[in-house]
């Protein structure tokens, strides 16, 4: 009997314990996570404060957050764009890149857009001298993802430049296709 009456009480006090932490569990948290229960989206192409930013890319050029279409390869800043004197990966020389010497202040990092995906790392010897000589440092990405990496920190409020050549082969899903056809209908249509 005393054994039957410890395995009761046992059993009693288990579920007991269980049902509390279960009960304690979901009052105690209100969310994911202890703030007003607000959550805020801000897309940063379309706040102006933050300066320019790359919203679109083609074979021919770039589409900049102030509307502006840029035709070739181009050189961003946080509050100016210029148009770069190169065609290929291959253009890309000390002579190409010697705008960023003499500009004052110096850059924080240079985003180099090089195009399509590669597996030719010359351009990394090219830059290398002069990515030493004036301390600048390098982040060379094929231009789609050269182009989010400039957003991101010209967002976070870092004096970035953008080099960027425009890539040669691009694939688009039915999502830019369909968007495409929109901004354009807007065009058409005065809006």
């Amino acid at each position: 009997m005393n054994k039957i009456y410890k395995e009761f009480i046992k059993n009693a006090l288990t579920s007991i314990y269980r049902r509390n932490i279960h009960n304690t569990a979901n009052r105690g948290t209100p969310g994911a996570y202890e703030a007003s229960g607000k959550t805020s989206v801000h897309v940063l192409n379309k706040e102006a404060e933050l300066g320019l930013m790359i919203d679109g890319y083609s074979q021919v050029g770039f589409r900049l957050n102030n509307d502006l279409t840029i035709i070739g390869p181009m050189v961003i800043f946080p509050r100016s764009v210029l148009s770069w004197n190169v065609e290929h990966m291959s253009d890309i020389t000390e002579e190409a890149l010697s705008l960023f010497e003499i500009i004052e202040p110096k850059v924080d990092i240079i985003v180099l857009g090089i195009g399509d995906k590669t597996i030719n790392f010359d351009i990394y010897q090219k830059i290398l001298p002069f990515s030493r000589k004036h301390r600048i440092p390098f982040e060379i990405l094929p231009t789609e993802n050269a182009c989010a990496t400039f957003n991101f920190l010209n967002a976070e409020g870092r004096y970035v430049a953008g080099a960027m050549i425009p890539p040669k082969h691009i694939t688009a899903s039915e999502d830019d296709e369909h968007l495409t056809k929109i901004r354009y209908q807007n065009i058409y249509e005065g809006e």
